[in-house]
């Protein structure tokens, strides 16, 4: 009988064992949870920029029944009661705001007062329009601004470096709404040598509707002279903000690559006799990546919300144009729409960033 007590007294040890090896088994990747981390809080804070874009708006001191009904129909008390009702205004902020929230869930953002459609609907065709203004930016500004910056830091101090400094300076000293107003002078108005406003010339219709952008959609509908002309639509606006954007990433890169040139790892590629370009994209590049992905980021979620005054002088009807013409007309739910999308915008990209700096760093995934 004590032999048989014994036994069944050490029997559950090998069980608990097992059990806490397959819940060990079970752990999720430091990446995988990593990123789980990061999209929680992205979340959370999608939550917050709905409460700040509420309550900024709600904070506006005009009233936006009056700009929306007009001088005539708003001096009418009635008139301007049933807009309220109608609209939700009459009821109190919080409960407001959970019919805001509600809506969103639904997909409804409100209806614009300035063009009568569907807030989503508008912003539907804006931020397709800018979104493909960004990227062509910020491919043309990583290549030119990346690949200057870090020749510049290769050759530091001398004249090319010297000169490359001085372009990045007045790339980022010149208002780009000077600049914008000076090239469409320049290049359309004296020379004709760039299409004017718009995106896409009068006598052309657009292509089908795939993404909402012009040159991606008329290369899947085989439409050469409509790919043709968009795509020359967009260098006015763009070499205009490119100037900007490589002045930025010229000056950050030229910075981090420095940094990372007195590496003892570098030093000691370079002891190996690799090739000098080896030594650059294996080691130098690799390691200044985390801080020129940082300003990257920041500059492509700054496009991606939209660049007013550069998409008003072109006309170029981008979420920077729709929200000037919403900011001039005291337009509330399309303001709020357009609040909403630039802060998801912000945070989407900042959400990729962080997960490429778990992918390249495996430091960053563990802390």
């Amino acid at each position: 009988m004590p032999t048989s007590s014994n036994s069944v007294t050490e029997a559950p040890g090998p069980l608990v064992s097992d059990t806490i090896t397959d819940k060990r088994s079970r752990h999720l990747h430091p990446l995988a949870r990593y990123i789980l981390v990061r999209a929680g809080i992205s979340i959370l804070l999608i939550f917050g920029v709905t409460l700040v874009t509420f309550t900024l708006a709600n904070l506006v001191p005009a009233d936006p029944a009056q700009a929306a009904l007009g001088e005539r129909a708003a001096s009418d008390p009635e008139i301007v009661a049933a807009y309220r009702e109608a609209r939700g205004l009459d009821k109190p902020l919080v409960t407001q705001y959970v019919v805001y929230v509600t809506n969103l869930f639904r997909g409804d953002l409100g209806n614009s007062t300035q063009t009568n459609n569907p807030v989503l609907q508008d912003l539907s065709v804006a931020f397709p329009a800018t979104a493909e203004l960004a990227l062509f930016i910020i491919l043309f500004s990583i290549i030119i601004g990346v690949g200057l910056g870090t020749w510049a830091a290769l050759r530091q101090n001398r004249l090319s470096d010297q000169l490359f400094r001085a372009v990045s300076l007045i790339g980022i000293s010149v208002p780009t709404f000077w600049l914008a107003l000076a090239a469409f002078y320049v290049f359309f108005y004296q020379l004709r040598w760039a299409p004017g406003t718009g995106r896409l010339s009068a006598a052309l219709q657009p292509p089908p509707h795939v993404t909402g952008m012009y040159t991606v959609d008329s290369l899947l509908a085989g439409q050469w002279a409509t790919f043709g002309d968009a795509l020359a639509h967009l260098v006015l606006p763009g070499s205009v903000l490119i100037l900007y954007t490589v002045g930025l990433l010229l000056r950050f890169s030229r910075s981090a690559v420095l940094d990372v040139l007195g590496q003892e790892y570098v030093l000691a590629a370079r002891a190996k006799g690799l090739r000098p370009s080896a030594v650059v994209f294996r080691y130098i590049l690799r390691g200044a990546s985390l801080p020129i992905l940082t300003i990257v980021g920041l500059a492509f979620g700054s496009l991606l919300s939209g660049t007013v005054l550069t998409e008003q002088v072109f006309g170029w009807g981008g979420i920077g144009q729709y929200a000037y013409k919403s900011a001039t007309t005291l337009d509330l739910p399309a303001v709020m729409g357009v609040g909403l999308v630039v802060g998801v915008v912000y945070i989407v990209t900042n959400f990729l960033i962080d997960v490429v700096y778990g992918v390249i760093d495996p430091r960053v995934r563990v802390q």
